[in-house]
Protein backbone atom coordinates (compact mmCIF):
# COMPACT_ATOMS: atom_id res chain seq x y z
CA UNK A 1 0.00 0.00 0.00
CA UNK A 2 3.03 2.29 0.40
CA UNK A 3 3.22 3.11 -3.31
CA UNK A 4 -0.54 3.60 -3.73
CA UNK A 5 -2.09 6.99 -4.38
CA UNK A 6 -3.66 8.89 -1.47
CA UNK A 7 -7.11 8.22 -2.98
CA UNK A 8 -6.41 4.48 -3.16
CA UNK A 9 -5.18 4.43 0.44
CA UNK A 10 -8.27 6.34 1.59
CA UNK A 11 -10.51 3.87 -0.25
CA UNK A 12 -8.72 0.93 1.36
CA UNK A 13 -9.12 2.48 4.81
CA UNK A 14 -12.81 3.02 4.07
CA UNK A 15 -13.18 -0.66 3.21
CA UNK A 16 -11.45 -1.63 6.44
CA UNK A 17 -13.77 0.67 8.36
CA UNK A 18 -16.77 -0.99 6.70
CA UNK A 19 -15.46 -4.45 7.55
CA UNK A 20 -14.94 -3.40 11.18
CA UNK A 21 -18.55 -2.17 11.29
CA UNK A 22 -19.83 -5.43 9.82
CA UNK A 23 -17.69 -7.44 12.25
CA UNK A 24 -19.29 -5.45 15.09
CA UNK A 25 -22.73 -6.39 13.67
CA UNK A 26 -23.78 -2.74 13.42
CA UNK A 27 -25.72 -1.02 10.67
CA UNK A 28 -24.60 2.27 9.16
CA UNK A 29 -27.53 3.94 10.91
CA UNK A 30 -26.56 2.52 14.31
CA UNK A 31 -22.96 3.68 13.90
CA UNK A 32 -24.16 7.11 12.80
CA UNK A 33 -26.43 7.49 15.82
CA UNK A 34 -23.76 6.41 18.28
CA UNK A 35 -21.10 8.59 16.63
CA UNK A 36 -23.36 11.63 16.45
CA UNK A 37 -23.04 11.93 12.68
CA UNK A 38 -25.38 11.38 9.76
CA UNK A 39 -25.72 8.06 7.95
CA UNK A 40 -24.40 9.81 4.82
CA UNK A 41 -21.15 10.56 6.67
CA UNK A 42 -20.78 6.88 7.57
CA UNK A 43 -21.43 5.93 3.94
CA UNK A 44 -18.80 8.43 2.76
CA UNK A 45 -16.34 7.23 5.42
CA UNK A 46 -16.68 3.70 4.07
CA UNK A 47 -15.77 5.10 0.65
CA UNK A 48 -12.70 6.79 2.10
CA UNK A 49 -14.17 10.29 1.91
CA UNK A 50 -14.53 11.61 5.43
CA UNK A 51 -13.35 14.46 7.62
CA UNK A 52 -10.96 13.58 10.41
CA UNK A 53 -13.31 14.33 13.33
CA UNK A 54 -16.08 12.20 11.83
CA UNK A 55 -13.63 9.36 11.19
CA UNK A 56 -12.49 9.48 14.81
CA UNK A 57 -16.09 9.48 16.08
CA UNK A 58 -16.84 6.40 13.97
CA UNK A 59 -13.64 4.72 15.13
CA UNK A 60 -14.65 5.33 18.76
CA UNK A 61 -17.99 3.61 18.18
CA UNK A 62 -16.22 0.64 16.59
CA UNK A 63 -13.61 0.45 19.36
CA UNK A 64 -10.74 1.21 16.99
CA UNK A 65 -9.13 4.27 18.59
CA UNK A 66 -6.49 2.11 20.25
CA UNK A 67 -5.23 1.42 16.72
CA UNK A 68 -4.30 5.07 16.21
CA UNK A 69 -0.92 4.67 17.92
CA UNK A 70 -0.07 1.98 15.37
CA UNK A 71 -1.39 4.11 12.52
CA UNK A 72 0.45 7.27 13.54
CA UNK A 73 2.72 6.68 16.53
CA UNK A 74 3.71 9.62 18.73
CA UNK A 75 6.87 11.16 17.34
CA UNK A 76 9.82 11.79 19.62
CA UNK A 77 11.31 15.27 19.56
CA UNK A 78 14.51 15.25 17.53
CA UNK A 79 17.67 16.59 19.18
CA UNK A 80 17.77 19.45 16.67
CA UNK A 81 14.16 20.44 17.41
CA UNK A 82 14.83 20.15 21.14
CA UNK A 83 17.80 22.52 20.82
CA UNK A 84 15.64 25.01 18.91
CA UNK A 85 12.93 24.85 21.56
CA UNK A 86 15.41 25.34 24.38
CA UNK A 87 16.85 28.38 22.64
CA UNK A 88 13.41 29.99 22.86
CA UNK A 89 12.90 29.37 26.57
CA UNK A 90 12.56 32.51 28.58
CA UNK A 91 15.51 33.25 30.81
CA UNK A 92 14.29 34.43 34.19
CA UNK A 93 15.97 37.03 36.28
CA UNK A 94 17.83 35.58 39.23
CA UNK A 95 15.96 37.61 41.81
CA UNK A 96 17.78 39.95 44.20
CA UNK A 97 21.29 40.83 43.26
CA UNK A 98 23.95 40.34 45.82
CA UNK A 99 26.24 43.28 46.43
CA UNK A 100 29.78 42.81 47.60
CA UNK A 101 29.79 44.23 51.15
CA UNK A 102 33.36 45.53 50.69
CA UNK A 103 32.30 47.89 47.91
CA UNK A 104 29.60 49.75 49.82
CA UNK A 105 26.56 51.23 48.12
CA UNK A 106 26.70 51.70 44.40
CA UNK A 107 27.43 55.23 43.26
CA UNK A 108 26.01 56.75 40.13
Amino acid sequence: MSDATPAAIAEELGQRLKQARLNSDLTQTEVALQAGVSRKIVINAEKGQVQLEALLAIMQVLGLTSQLDLFLPPAAVSPIQLAKLQGRQRQRASGQRKHNSDEGPAEW
